[in-house]
């Protein structure tokens, strides 16, 4: 016999609010596929901003769309033990973005050339808190862009995404240690390349931080 109570009936997506967190949504969307969109309206917009920090606005709706369509066509495999689904959708997003690497250093050499970020926003006016004072946004994304390319993605998801060490290792499949080698690696090449001692990573969660 089917439960009636009011909890059960929201569990189902019957009445009431939508579901609350991301995983509950997925696991909805198997069988009402049109409750997905939630999904979309909840993440879209920071991927799509992303996105075009690292690869400019030519590829960033393309590799947005591809992203959420990529995601609905494998939420069966979903692990609904995840609440949030910021790192799988980032993840799907970093693998998009790793098929575009020149794009994304041409993208962060034409910062370092200009100062012109790419989103509505500059990236110092968004972060004064967490970027150095010795280092100028142009020699940032300069340093940034010579990076390989698995230490600046990385870097890029802690700096530009707010992940923990978790999170970022949750969106590429990688255990936390490699996440913290990569970071550190990346850390030690911007000090080098910026020729100061900015500590661009903190330790304890990830966030971009004054030296």
């Amino acid at each position: 016999m089917e439960c009636t109570h009011s909890y059960c009936k929201k569990k189902r997506g019957l009445v009431g609010e939508p579901p609350t967190d991301d995983a509950l949504v997925i696991q909805e969307s198997l069988e009402r596929p049109e409750i997905f969109a939630r999904l979309y309206d909840r993440h879209a917009a920071e991927i799509h901003r992303y996105v075009m920090r690292r690869l400019g606005d030519s590829h960033a709706d393309d590799i947005t769309a591809q992203t959420f369509l990529i995601a609905f066509r494998t939420r069966a495999r979903y692990d609904v033990a995840r609440a949030s689904a910021r790192p799988w959708l980032y993840g799907i997003a970093g693998n998009l973005i790793g098929s575009h690497r020149r794009s994304e250093v041409r993208a962060l050499r034409a910062l370092a050339r200009t100062g012109v970020d790419p989103v509505a926003e500059s990236w110092s006016e968004r972060a004064d808190e967490r970027v150095t004072a010795e280092a100028s946004q142009q020699a940032l994304a300069g340093a940034i862009a010579a990076l390989p390319g698995k230490d600046r993605h990385v870097l890029l998801l802690v700096a530009w995404a707010d992940f923990t060490y978790q999170e970022c290792a949750d969106a590429l499949g990688v255990p936390v240690g490699t996440v913290r080698s990569r970071l550190n690696r990346a850390r030690r090449k911007m000090r080098k390349a910026l020729g100061a001692d900015p500590t661009l990573v903190s330790d304890h969660h990830g966030a971009v931080t004054h030296g």
